[in-house]
């Protein structure tokens, strides 16, 4: 399908209602029988690891319930040093941000002002460095925190729910900065960290394990509508505690300011030094999973 033919497409469908009728017929129960055909089939296809499933697929009752599953205590130690991966996935994309600006692939940049529904915060990222992951259905789809510090505020973006696979990021612009999201602001002692929950297609639901509250894609939600919830005092994290929850695969943009990177001495390069291959400060881009350094040794 050539990129003008795929935009088309997914522009003129009903792509927020589609997503719930797909979380609805993921969660299937009953009959016992169709639930438990999905459920195998679906584990089977997508070669899911249950050696690291907190359950044995028997266990769990439909394709949701597979698709949120926790990992199995101690498989996953942390790494020695912050920021850690946040998700499974791949590390797609990463670089400096300049003029307020990210990038979803080379030449194609969005605004972090947009994306972040914070002008001032934005300003205060100048600088820093961004990094994208992407979740496919194989993936574990629990995010967890990066670096400790404390959750002041999050801000659920009510937007569109494009697909989020190589096709969709080459042909919509500003795509992670229309989607639907929740916007995560963590306080550290090296700066404020923003980590971005991207829904997409038949992802538009995302869980929060901080808020019990925060629930994307409800049928009441507005495209553009922004809600706010701020804590206080604020919530208390750790690296490596679980943040939320994605109720089928999409992405994670981590923005780092450059205030994070200098108590190690470390400089962030321009953005010709990071596009041109040195891959400062040692992000290395490919599959990754939960829990390990971020940064090379």
């Amino acid at each position: 399908m050539g990129k003008t033919l795929f935009f088309y497409l997914f522009k003129v469908l009903p792509k927020r209602g589609l997503s719930r009728l797909v979380g609805r017929l993921m969660a299937l129960e009953k009959p016992r029988w169709l639930a438990r055909l999905l459920l195998w089939s679906f584990a089977r296809y997508y070669k899911i690891n249950m050696d690291e499933a907190e359950l044995p697929l028997s266990s769990y009752p439909s394709v949701a319930r597979l698709f949120t599953r926790r990992l199995r205590s101690g498989v996953r130690p942390l790494g020695d040093l912050e920021p850690l991966h946040p998700a499974d996935g791949a590390l797609n994309e990463w670089g400096k941000v300049e003029k307020g600006q990210a990038y979803q692939i080379k030449g194609m940049a969005y605004s972090l002002e947009k994306l972040l529904q914070d002008p001032s915060w934005a300003q205060e990222l100048e600088g820093g460095v961004y990094a994208t992951y992407y979740l496919c259905p194989t993936d574990y789809h629990r995010v967890h925190f990066p670096v400790s510090g404390q959750v002041a505020r999050a801000l659920h973006v009510a937007g569109q729910l494009w697909p989020v696979n190589a096709l969709s990021v080459q042909a919509v612009q500003e795509l992670f900065a229309i989607n639907e999201r929740v916007v995560v602001e963590i306080l550290t002692d090296r700066g404020r960290v923003a980590l971005v929950m991207v829904g997409a297609t038949n992802v538009g639901k995302m869980t929060m394990s901080f808020d019990r509250r925060l629930v994307t894609n409800q049928p009441q939600d507005q495209p553009g509508q922004v809600a706010k919830h701020s804590y206080w005092p604020p919530i208390q994290v750790k690296a490596g505690d679980e943040c939320g929850t994605f109720h089928m695969g999409s992405t994670v943009v981590m923005v780092y300011p450059k205030s994070f990177f200098s108590p190690e001495g470390q400089q962030v390069p321009s953005e010709s030094q990071i596009v041109g291959g040195h891959r400062w400060p040692g992000f290395v881009s490919g599959p990754v999973r939960m829990g390990e350094r971020a940064l090379k040794s």
